[in-house]
């Protein structure tokens, strides 16, 4: 997906935040090389995740903090490896622990501090509750179920803090599924908002299910021009990609791979590309697959 126009309020207010989160209280500099940078953009070239990238660092250039989000992605880690056990048990005693578990990564996806959602702990917590209520919008769990029971390589791609503590769980689900398969659980190159680096996903125990790795780049979602050959060589040779959240969606839609999309719609623009309400619950297959 290139970018929208309704992406472009978002980077800039995602500037003015994080400026605030380490007290610059002159924003003129950060605020004119900003525009700057924005004024030489070729916009119908480029996807939204690759320019919040690319502006996320020049903010860490012009702030002097290269992990703004650091504290945030440690305390949201730890909050929700708290609650893992909790977690297991709730999906164990559901009608069907594979679609619970999917539906549990999913939900981890409110875990979002991009402009537009704004959340508060409180309110994470609240809507997770909300959500353990409801039903996929779109579900494409059986056709990934029988994915996964006949893969022998399964590359998973992560998004958010706090939210990788359900995507631990899920690859558990997988790992009993399927013994022999290899999965890969792939992190951002470097920090970007609250998405999750190598070091996240070490600190909640990722390796003991999946071999970690690093897609080599900043931006905020999966930009495969953009992504390091070693990352690149397991995702074209992977039997499966499962996709975490809405920057992976942007980056990844029109790819020709059999590609799992698990996401809440959570602006706008993915709404109405997915065809869907905000705010809903999403497992679909890449259209390009079937």
């Amino acid at each position: 997906m290139k970018l929208q126009e309704k992406c472009i309020p978002c980077i800039v207010n995602q500037t003015i935040k994080v400026a605030n989160m380490v007290g610059i209280e002159d924003k003129n500099d950060l605020l004119r090389e900003m525009f700057c940078y924005l004024s030489g953009v070729d916009f119908s070239k480029i996807s939204s995740p690759e320019l919040i990238g690319e502006n996320f660092s020049v903010l860490k250039r012009i702030t002097g903090n290269d992990d703004p989000y650091k504290e945030t992605r440690e305390k949201y880690n730890r909050m929700f490896l708290e609650k893992i056990d909790a977690f297991e048990e709730e999906i164990a005693t559901s009608e069907d622990d594979f679609v619970e578990a999917v539906k549990y990564a999913i939900i981890g996806n409110v875990i979002d501090f991009n402009p537009i959602h704004e959340l508060t702990e409180s309110d994470v917590k609240e809507k997770f509750e909300l959500l353990k209520k409801e039903e996929l919008e779109i579900d494409d769990t059986l056709e990934l179920r029988a994915d996964i029971d006949c893969a022998r390589s399964i590359l998973y791609l992560g998004d958010n803090c706090g939210e990788i503590c359900l995507d631990k769980i899920l690859i558990k689900k997988i790992k009993e599924r399927n013994p022999a398969c290899q999965i890969y659980f792939a992190t951002r190159g470097a920090a970007v908002v609250n998405d999750s680096l190598e070091e996240d996903a070490y600190s909640v125990g990722m390796d003991e299910y999946a071999k970690i790795i690093s897609n080599g780049d900043c931006s905020l979602g999966t930009v495969l021009t953009r992504t390091s050959d070693e990352f690149n060589e397991i995702y074209y040779n992977a039997d499966i990609i499962i996709a975490k959240g809405q920057a992976n969606y942007e980056c990844l839609s029109n790819e020709k791979q059999n590609i799992y999309f698990l996401l809440m719609t959570k602006c706008d623009v993915i709404a109405k590309s997915i065809s869907v309400p905000e705010m809903k619950m999403i497992c679909k297959k890449s259209i390009e697959w079937e």
